[in-house]
């Protein structure tokens, strides 16, 4: 979290699951940034980030500027540090 605040980026995770659930899931886990819910799917099939089933997300990491402009983006769990050097 320090190279993307060093960096002026913001980081947030998009899931499936409801709101409520989300806050066991954040506690369990430990995120430091906030968790956005996406139950129809809308924000994961408009980033492409649905398997093939239609379903189930890939991880994909987007980073999109202050002017709406997409960055970086890549499937997985790319490294901080190629995702920080790829901020405008």
């Amino acid at each position: 979290m320090a190279k993307f605040r060093a960096a002026n980026i913001q980081p947030f995770g998009v899931n499936p699951a409801g709101v409520e659930g989300h806050a066991g899931y954040v506690r369990k886990l430990g995120f430091n940034f906030p968790l956005l819910s996406d139950p129809d799917r809308a924000i994961a099939r408009a980033y492409h980030a649905l398997k093939d089933d239609g379903k189930g997300i890939q991880r994909t990491v987007y980073l999109v500027s202050q002017a709406g402009k997409i960055a970086f983006a890549q499937r997985g769990a790319p490294p901080v540090d190629e995702i920080v050097a790829s901020a405008p």
